[in-house]
């Protein structure tokens, strides 16, 4: 029998920190529980998420900009802290789960008071500051890598790799077959630059692929996400090189563009590698320079040591390189299809049901729960048997 739980999850007001959280919040729903969520004032104006749901703001916590700075960014911690023990005391839940941002240090040092069983859920491959901080506090770390740089090791018993949580209209990709690529066939090329665009894939990659041999140029099609004041410069661009090419500053069909592509050139944030990964496209990635702790690089080397892509480095990314990298891929159909293979055997398609599994199994979970759930975490974890262990100590 089910038995209906209250969780609290705790985000940052970006995507990368709230997708997997609303992920997870509607796994758990499905199941019967409740869910609260923790944000900022960002996170809380975001469209489309966490609509009709319990959204409670935090004020910022921040820890920045010298002695002042950081007097400031304390008061904001204690403040949000007490904020989420008020809600604890009414919400009473069961276990709270953080997915970064700093809006969940207060929530997470909250639940440590009150005595709640605490998750962390990285969606990068180097832990971020807040989940850094709190590595050593909480129940459990679940991770979207195997390898997860500034982890310290000794935390090792308490991580599971669970990945990413995705869409499901992108799961759905994952029993498509790659599209067929024939040596005379059209070639889909899809570029992206994440929510906001990225200047330097519209002033490399339509110079880029035309500098393709002609064989394999005439072939091409296009899609390519650009910002506002970037994309009549690269509609010029295309026509110049007489290359088709659909232009938007905003795709909000992108996994059906993903399920045709046969090529995806952009970055390499945590939401992009899990969807590439899940569908099973071979990518060039083109890692953002700017990323904290160049977590971009981080999260692109699994898929690129598995040969499901391929890394350029922000500053060696000039044509010249695209079309090289293009062409290592592309003339031969195989390869591009190997690499597909090999990037769809990266992907953690049941990210979400194995999260909210983890999940459950604090706060006195149901035996049925821990048997669900040990199993996976045995394949996945690096301490394969801290599940059980944790969850016993959660059951006591």
């Amino acid at each position: 029998m089910n038995v209906s739980r209250h969780y609290v999850l705790a985000a940052g007001g970006t995507g990368g920190h709230l997708i997997p959280a609303f992920a997870l919040a509607r796994e758990l729903q499905q199941r019967g529980h409740h869910i609260a969520l923790v944000t900022d004032e960002r996170g809380a104006k975001i469209p489309g998420i966490f609509e009709g749901d319990q959204v409670h703001i935090l004020p910022p916590g921040r820890i920045a900009g010298g002695p002042l700075g950081w007097l400031k960014g304390m008061k904001g911690i204690w403040a949000g802290r007490n904020m989420a023990l008020n809600l604890f005391e009414t919400f009473q839940p069961t276990a709270v789960v953080g997915f970064g941002g700093y809006p969940a240090l207060p929530t997470l040092l909250a639940a440590q008071k009150a005595g709640i069983p605490t998750v962390i859920h990285e969606q990068n491959a180097v832990l971020g500051r807040v989940n850094r901080f709190m590595a050593g506090r909480v129940n459990a770390i679940a991770t979207a890598y195997k390898q997860v740089d500034r982890l310290n090791p000794k935390h090792a018993d308490r991580v599971h790799v669970v990945g990413n949580p995705v869409r499901e209209e992108v799961l759905e990709l994952r029993g498509q077959n790659y599209p067929p690529l024939l040596e005379d066939g059209v070639f889909r090329v899809l570029v992206t630059g994440g929510s906001q665009g990225a200047r330097v894939l519209s002033e490399v990659v339509p110079d880029g692929l035309a500098m393709l041999p002609v064989n394999l140029r005439r072939r091409l099609q296009v899609v390519q996400q650009c910002r506002e004041e970037d994309i009549e410069g690269v509609r010029a661009k295309y026509a110049e090189h007489g290359i088709p090419a659909e232009l938007a500053t905003y795709m909000n069909d992108l996994p059906e563009k993903l399920g045709w592509s046969h090529l995806f050139i952009g970055r390499a944030g945590a939401s992009t590698i899990a969807e590439l990964t899940a569908a099973g496209r071979p990518a060039i990635l083109v890692p953002l320079p700017i990323a904290t702790d160049d977590h971009q690089t981080a999260n692109a080397r699994e898929m690129v040591k598995a040969g499901g892509a391929r890394s350029i480095r922000q500053e060696a990314f000039t044509p010249k390189e695209l079309a090289k990298q293009i062409q290592k891929m592309a003339l031969d159909p195989h390869a591009l299809e190997n690499a597909a293979l090999a990037a769809h055997k990266c992907g953690y398609p049941h990210a979400v049901r194995d999260l909210a599994d983890l999940v459950e199994s604090f706060g006195g979970a149901p035996l049925v729960d821990v048997i669900r759930v040990a199993p996976a975490a045995k394949g996945h974890a690096i301490g394969g048997e801290a599940l059980a262990r944790d969850t016993e100590r959660a059951e006591a």
